[in-house]
C-alpha cells in the first residue's frame, strides 16, 4: 500500500506536474463536452481541419512575439475563429460538397503554417511543442487562460443545451420552433475552435482531434442519453489526461501521445465489452438468435 501511495505522490512533488495535471484535467473535460456534439453530428473531419488550420496563427504569433506564449495564444485563437467562420460560410454556399471545401481550407491553412515555420530556422524545434503538445511546460498564466476560456465554452454549451440538442436530433422541429439554426451552427464551430486553442499545449495540433472525439465516442457506446454521454465523456477525458500524464512521467514518453494512447485504450476496451453496443455483446446476440431451418 505504501508503495502505491508513493507511486501516486512522487510526481506531485514537482510544480510542473501539478500544473500539467490541472491542465490535462480541464482539457479532458472541455474537449469531451464539445466532442459530444461532434460525434453525434459526424464532425470529426471538421475538428481535425480546425485543429490543423490554426497552425498559421501559431507560427505568426511566434514570429511576431519572439516566442512569448501569450501572443501566440491570441494569434492562434484569431486564426481558429476565422477558419471556423470561413468553413461555415464555404460549407453553406460553395458549389462543392462540404467535406471537399473543408479539405481544401484545411490543407491550404496547414501548408501556410508549415511554409511560415520553414522560414524560421531557429524556431522549428520550439514550435514542435505546438504540433505534439507539451503539457509539462504549462505555466500558471497558461492555466489561467485555459480555465477562463474552458469555463466560457462550458457555460455556452450548458446555457444552450436544449437548442443544441434539438438541432442535433430533430432539425425539422428546430426549424418549426424557429430555433436560429444557422447562428447555432456558426457558434458551435467557434466553440470547437476555442476548445482546440485552449487545448493546444496539452496534446498539440497533431493529436487534438483524438481528445475531441475519442472520449465522447467511448461514452456514446455506454449510454443513449446525451446528458449522460457528456458527463461520461468528460470523466473519461479527465481520467485519460491524468493516467496519461503519469504514464508519461514513469515511462518517459511524450505527454500528449501518452494521454491520447490512454484514451484510445479505454475506447477499445469499451468497444469490446460495452453492455449494449459492445462487439462481444453483439456477437452473443447473434449466437443466441435461432437459426431458421
Amino acid at each position: 500500500m505504501d508503495v502505491v501511495i508513493e507511486w501516486i505522490l512522487a510526481p506531485l512533488r514537482y510544480p510542473f506536474m501539478i500544473r500539467g495535471l490541472l491542465a490535462a484535467l480541464m482539457v479532458g473535460i472541455v474537449c469531451a463536452t464539445v466532442g459530444t456534439y461532434m460525434v453525434l453530428r459526424g464532425m470529426a473531419f471538421l475538428g481535425d481541419a480546425l485543429a490543423h488550420a490554426i497552425l498559421p496563427g501559431v507560427a505568426v504569433g511566434y514570429l511576431v512575439s519572439g516566442g512569448a506564449r501569450g501572443p501566440i495564444f491570441w494569434w492562434a485563437l484569431g486564426a481558429g475563429i476565422l477558419t471556423a467562420l470561413g468553413i461555415g460560410a464555404v460549407g453553406k454556399g460553395a458549389q462543392v460538397k462540404e467535406d471537399t471545401a473543408i479539405g481544401i481550407i484545411f490543407s491550404g491553412m496547414f501548408a501556410l503554417g508549415i511554409a511560415i515555420i520553414s522560414t524560421m530556422r531557429g524556431y522549428a524545434v520550439d514550435l514542435s511543442h505546438f504540433l505534439f503538445g507539451n503539457v509539462l511546460g504549462v505555466s500558471w498564466a497558461d492555466l489561467t487562460l485555459t480555465a477562463v476560456f474552458g469555463a466560457l465554452v462550458l457555460l455556452v454549451v450548458f446555457g444552450l443545451y436544449k437548442e443544441f440538442l434539438l438541432l442535433s436530433f430533430d432539425p425539422v422541429l428546430a426549424a418549426t420552433l424557429r430555433v436560429p439554426a444557422e447562428f447555432l451552427r456558426y457558434l458551435l464551430l467557434v466553440l470547437i475552435a476555442l476548445t482546440i486553442v485552449v487545448s493546444l499545449q496539452t496534446v498539440g495540433v497533431a493529436l487534438m482531434v483524438a481528445m475531441l472525439i475519442t472520449p465522447a465516442a467511448t461514452a456514446y457506446l455506454l449510454t443513449q442519453r446525451m446528458a449522460t454521454m457528456m458527463l461520461l465523456g468528460a470523466f473519461i477525458g479527465a481520467l485519460s489526461g491524468i493516467i496519461g500524464l503519469y504514464l508519461s512521467y514513469y515511462a518517459s514518453v511524450a505527454s500528449g501521445a501518452a494521454i491520447v494512447l490512454v484514451a484510445t485504450a479505454i475506447f477499445l476496451v469499451t468497444l469490446l465489452f460495452a453492455p449494449r453496443r459492445g462487439l462481444l455483446r453483439l456477437w452473443v446476440r447473434r449466437e443466441e438468435q435461432p437459426t431458421t431451418p
